[in-house]
């Protein structure tokens, strides 16, 4: 399971309270929780105008919308719709599908194609072999007979997304084919947060799901939300590299400073590229991705971490995506951004 590690800060995230803003006729809201493996945090603004829910019925309602969403795409649950899928040995036999799962695999089919293969959602067998999935294996190095082994059952062209009507379907083309939508499904659930908070009514709040953001209009202060990129501590410490004032777009960062296992002296990232179905080996220690949608940004990030410092960029560009660069260097850490990522910085 690509398990991507909290890169973002979030400023003064409080649990279940509410705290005056704006005078008396505007009140922020946030609570918090739990899910996927991860915790979740919302803030909004209320106008005593709007006749919002009571903050408590907000919260319930947000809380199924996650247990749902989990109960669809997580690996960790045995009866959800995943794995359920991941169970079956069947080969070209189409299993009907939820929407939302459907929507989900669908995006990630099409971010594969955009990331030159390095989004994969079949890459799980090798995630596991490697020790950072729910298998539980050992953190050691696997053999190249293992990883042979595993890369038979890789590759986004041995699944099949049908769709017949309104009724998405999957097929098998391998019987061990195993699908993993970690890198993507913390994305969908903010924006399935996001959409329900928009759905009453709300213009400005910040939503976050393990790092993965989404905002809209303002803060208490007036401005836009304060999102922080983290800077790479190897030590566990954490600074801020940049300050992101992040309106009406996700923001999803992807790195490998914080998952990892060391043997011999050699570092062994969580992400695992496709085509070697080993850890990557580059430079390139953390990307952030802004987008309209978190689900895309989410896969984004995963994908052209993926890939590296020169194609992400080269992707980024012809793509005009904004994406911004932390790379380890002899003398430090330097930074680069897309083109498009200095356009959202001079807003």
């Amino acid at each position: 399971m690509l398990l991507k590690q909290v890169s973002n800060w979030l400023a003064l995230i409080g649990l279940a309270f509410f705290i005056s803003a704006c005078g008396d006729k505007t009140t922020e809201v946030a609570f918090g929780g739990k899910t996927m493996g991860t915790t979740y945090n919302v803030k909004y603004l209320a106008d005593s105008k709007q006749n919002l829910p009571p903050q408590n019925e907000v919260q319930q309602a947000l809380d199924r919308t996650l247990l749902e969403v989990n109960r669809q795409m997580s690996t960790y649950q045995k009866d959800s719709e995943i794995s359920h899928f991941n169970q079956m040995q069947q080969v070209e036999s189409a299993v009907s599908i939820s929407p939302e799962f459907g929507k989900v695999v669908q995006e990630a089919i099409r971010l594969n194609q955009m990331t030159d293969g390095a989004l994969d959602i079949t890459v799980g067998p090798l995630v596991n072999l490697w020790g950072f999935g729910p298998e539980n294996r050992p953190e050691k190095i696997p053999t190249e007979q293992e990883i042979d082994a595993r890369r038979a059952w890789v590759g986004i062209d041995k699944l099949v997304l049908g769709k017949q009507g309104d009724q998405y379907q999957l097929t098998k083309k391998v019987p061990n084919l195993y699908i993993d939508l970690s890198s993507i499904a913390k994305g969908f659930g903010v924006d399935q947060l996001a959409d329900y908070l928009e759905s009453l009514g709300i213009a400005d709040y910040m939503v976050e799901i393990g790092g993965e953001i989404r905002a809209k209009g303002v803060n208490k202060d007036g401005k836009a939300w304060q999102i922080a990129i983290e800077k790479p501590e190897f030590d566990g410490s954490r600074a801020v590299q940049q300050i992101i004032g992040l309106q009406n777009l996700a923001m999803a960062t992807s790195g490998d400073y914080r998952n990892y296992f060391e043997q011999d002296g050699v570092r062994f990232s969580h992400e695992i590229d496709p085509k070697t179905g080993k850890p990557i080996q580059h430079n390139l220690v953390s990307i952030t991705v802004l987008n309209r949608s978190c689900m895309t940004a989410d896969g984004l990030a995963t994908g052209l971490f993926v890939l590296g410092e020169e194609q992400s960029l080269a992707i980024a560009e012809k793509n005009n995506l904004a994406i911004y660069l932390i790379i380890k260097t002899n003398n430090g850490f330097e930074t680069k951004m897309s083109s498009a990522f200095k356009q959202v910085l001079a807003q």
